[in-house]
């Protein structure tokens, strides 16, 4: 299989079925995939949603659901973990990734060694949302650039494509998914930026705010610089 894409959903019911045609429409006859939704606690019927279109024969659809919300990260990691998938593909369930950007971030990935570390990270160049959100985002990427050194204008886009066995090898924690990149440049990994389309939501809100995102992203990017700080690369010299 080339592809498992792999999509965090809470209370995300209305903009399932449009994204899933969207999916298939940009994909199907190009790749072998697999969509694995993670539904993260929702109560909105999101989960009802999803059976009901893996119940109408779409068999490569995979449903997880988590009891309760632990938060995106988290949804992030179970869905790789059961990914088949050459590469992983990750997006936003809201409808604002364009799924016909994956083939040209695919192509990125296809000329990357096998077993190699990479990251191919989707750059949102034209955000749709508020000016006031655009300027949060715009001085949050370069306090972290600048911190992180992590060479990623938009380190916050949802659409990313990477080797399971590399996500795998990242150190977990809540949030972790706002730092793929500069995780995966802490082992000498490849990030490759690709600039992609973004798009007004087709239904429902954020589950985000500025204060909430303002104070984890603090903690956590300080978090990943002692990290940075701390990793040691091996030169292994195999004995003959």
């Amino acid at each position: 299989m080339d592809l498992s894409i792999v999509i965090p959903a809470k209370n995300e019911k209305d903009n399932i079925e449009p994204l899933i045609n969207e999916i298939i429409a940009a994909i199907s006859g190009i790749y072998d995939f697999e969509i694995i939704y993670v539904d993260d606690g929702s109560d909105d019927g999101t989960f009802e949603e999803l059976l009901r279109h893996k119940q109408q024969g779409k068999a490569f659809i995979k449903v997880l659901k988590h009891q309760y919300s632990v938060g995106q990260s988290t949804a992030i990691c179970t869905g790789v973990k059961q990914a088949s998938g050459r590469w992983v593909v990750t997006m936003d369930a809201d409808g604002q990734n364009d799924p016909r950007d994956i083939p040209l971030m695919v192509q990125q990935a296809a000329g990357q060694a096998a077993d190699s570390h990479f990251c191919i990270a989707g750059y949102r160049k034209n955000r749709k949302d508020t000016a006031w959100y655009r300027l949060q985002s715009k001085v949050a990427n370069k306090i972290r650039s600048k911190i992180l050194n992590d060479g990623t204008p938009d380190t916050g886009c949802g659409l990313k494509v990477f080797p399971k066995h590399t996500f795998l090898s990242l150190p977990y924690f809540d949030h972790m998914h706002r730092f793929i990149p500069a995780l995966v440049n802490r082992m000498q990994g490849k990030v490759i930026v690709v600039e992609v389309n973004h798009r007004n939501r087709h239904a429902g809100v954020s589950k985000y705010n500025m204060l909430g995102r303002l104070g984890v992203g603090i903690v956590d990017m300080f978090g990943v610089m002692w990290l940075q700080k701390r990793y040691k690369q091996p030169v292994v010299i195999e004995q003959q």
